[in-house]
């Protein structure tokens, strides 16, 4: 079993106020229903080639308390606990956060993802933060600053946009 690190807590604030983050924020040909049913699926980000999997530890109906396991990397795990989920069909507006609790690497404190859908004139919006800090004193690790983590994103941005480009595109 892999050592695990414990990471520590924070709020939604910490999107606005974290050391490093990093922002996706694109259209989807898809309703809002439909990119949150994606982004809230078992195995979600399954077509992603930078994520190895995803896994809801939590049975649904998902909500506040939900946890997840992602599988980012060789050996790089991280343990998820969402603190935030809000569901609004009627607006056609969707928001979740979670939070890191522990991860396999040494190297950060915090370590976070705000996920939010909404309308658009054609199909919907998705904005999604990423907010972190590395551990006082710590190495950066490469998988979650600097180029390598840019280059990391930018890589989830297109296989999301074109992962949703597949999809049949709904009214």
């Amino acid at each position: 079993m892999a050592r695990s690190y414990a990471l520590d807590s924070f709020d939604l604030d910490f999107f606005d106020t974290a050391p490093v983050s990093y922002r996706i924020d694109v259209n989807l040909p898809v309703t809002p229903e439909r990119a949150w049913a994606e982004l809230t699926r078992q195995h979600t980000l399954d077509w992603c080639r930078a994520i190895r999997g995803i896994e809801f530890t939590s049975p649904p109906p998902y909500g506040v308390g939900t946890t997840r396991q992602a599988k980012l990397g060789p050996g790089v795990a991280l343990s998820e606990y969402f603190f935030d989920w809000l569901e609004e069909p009627a607006e056609h507006h969707y928001r979740n956060a979670f939070r890191g609790e522990s991860v396999t690497v040494p190297g950060l404190s915090r370590f976070g993802e705000l996920t939010e859908v909404s309308s658009a004139d054609v199909g919907c919006r998705l904005v999604w933060r990423f907010a972190l800090e590395l551990a006082t004193g710590a190495k950066p690790v490469r998988l979650f600053s600097g180029p390598t983590a840019a280059s990391v994103f930018k890589t989830v941005e297109t296989d999301t946009l074109r992962h949703f480009s597949t999809l049949r595109p709904q009214t």
